[in-house]
């Protein structure tokens, strides 16, 4: 199909999903439209197969919407391109239809307002986690400080795994995520409230030098994480050679699995902790996940509305959970029981998690200003450069595409609405 229209002249609605549709996943996703589709018999839901990979999707939907064609009606988001899409006109803001804002964890609504609108609902949410060796470190670390300590502690016994803690520091988005987490454990931000950009001031130097320090002053993290990334992280903590790892969710299955695990039975998750040393600092987890939009040129809007409300409402988010061990992102859903059984971890401490997410800047130049600080902040990770001095780059590069891409005024107006 080219387009949302009514089949052969009946009066049926069709529609066209486009989401994750691999594996478990695929065939979670066809029930629910199957489900949808019984309980309103004058729509018709057709899946769209797009490709798993982001950029790739994201590619696509670029394309597919400059050409203003109406499929898919509704579109699979990731966290960080709602902002692009609503501010070139592509997805439609939702207010209208008054979505329960309040019933969603705050962070994932602020990662899908623009300019004072809500585009987009939160589908699942994705969040970094510290992972820890319970075997070796048996208590939580309370501050990053402690968090060190601990992993000098278990480094110097005999026998003890290679690494203290390892992460995803290769010159891509992975090494963002992670700033972002010592960003807010320091109390620091890339851009403020105001559209002020913000990621040269004392507290960003300070979570970029303890982020160096790791490497090269304690030597608790190896310099191989300078070109890891998720994957990397995870079969060195899996394989029994590191004390802590910083990651997304995704790995807890894995390495829960006595066949090919080596901590399994042996490993706890929380979030990443906040510094002893800095008074504004807050635990906090970076933000990713998924979120589903109204595309601006499907035929059909309240339709697809009407869809994107049943797929996020609580059964269905409840049911993505038991089959695919994905995040609500609906707080109340953590006080049932139904989904203790669902998450692979603790669901008070993945709750806290989501509760100390933090999105990353909630901009439409959001890709260009990504590839900014990977290149700064892994300059300085190498030590090609001061942390100081690679942050005042940034800063100054990002100023330089705001004022480019005449996004100063579009930014300063969002952060008054």
């Amino acid at each position: 199909m080219l387009g949302c229209s009514p089949a052969h002249g009946r009066h049926e609605t069709v529609l066209t999903f486009s989401g994750s549709a691999l594996g478990a996943e695929g065939t979670l996703v066809a029930k629910q439209l199957k489900r949808f589709m019984q309980l309103n018999p004058g729509i018709r839901v057709e899946l769209q197969r797009t490709p798993d990979d982001a950029s790739q999707r994201h590619q696509l939907y670029v394309q597919w919407l400059n050409a203003r064609v109406g499929n898919p009606s509704i579109l699979q988001l990731d966290v960080v391109w709602t902002p692009e899409f609503a501010a070139a006109g592509w997805v439609l803001p939702l207010d209208r239809y008054g979505p329960g804002k309040s019933e969603f964890f705050p962070a994932t609504i602020t990662a899908n307002t623009w300019a004072g609108k809500l585009y987009a609902l939160p589908w699942f949410a994705d969040v970094g986690l510290l992972y820890r060796r319970t075997d070796l470190v048996p208590r939580e670390p309370r501050t990053l400080e402690e968090l060190v300590s601990d992993a000098q502690s278990v480094m110097s016994r005999r026998g003890a795994p290679r690494y203290g803690i390892v992460s995803q520091g290769a010159r891509y988005e992975g090494l963002i995520t992670g700033f972002v987490e010592y960003l807010g454990a320091f109390g620091g931000r890339i851009i403020d409230d105001r559209g002020e950009v913000v990621v040269n001031r004392p507290e960003a130097v300070r979570a970029l030098e303890f982020m160096r320090d790791e490497l090269y002053r304690w030597h608790v993290a190896p310099l191989d994480v300078l070109t890891w990334h998720e994957e990397e992280a995870r079969f060195a903590f899996q394989n029994g050679n590191a004390v802590f790892m910083r990651n997304w969710p995704y790995p807890v299955a894995a390495m829960s699995d006595t066949a090919q695990s080596k901590v399994a039975g042996k490993f706890a998750v929380s979030p990443m902790p906040a510094s002893g040393t800095a008074p504004a600092g807050h635990s906090t987890a970076a933000l990713g996940g998924a979120q589903l939009a109204i595309n601006a040129y499907t035929e059909f809007p309240d339709a697809a509305y009407k869809l994107i409300a049943y797929l996020t409402a609580p059964e269905q988010m409840l049911e993505r959970a038991q089959a695919v061990g994905q995040y609500p992102t609906r707080p109340a859903l953590y006080g049932d029981a139904r989904l203790k059984g669902a998450i692979a971890i603790p669901l008070d401490n993945a709750r806290r998690a989501i509760e100390s997410a933090t999105p990353r800047p909630v901009t439409p130049i959001y890709t260009e200003l990504s590839e900014i600080l990977q290149i700064e902040l892994h300059r300085a990770l190498v030590r090609q450069a001061e942390p100081r001095e690679a942050l005042d780059a940034a800063a100054a590069k990002i100023n330089a595409l705001i004022e480019r891409t005449g996004m100063r005024k579009l930014m300063e107006s969002a952060s008054r609405t």
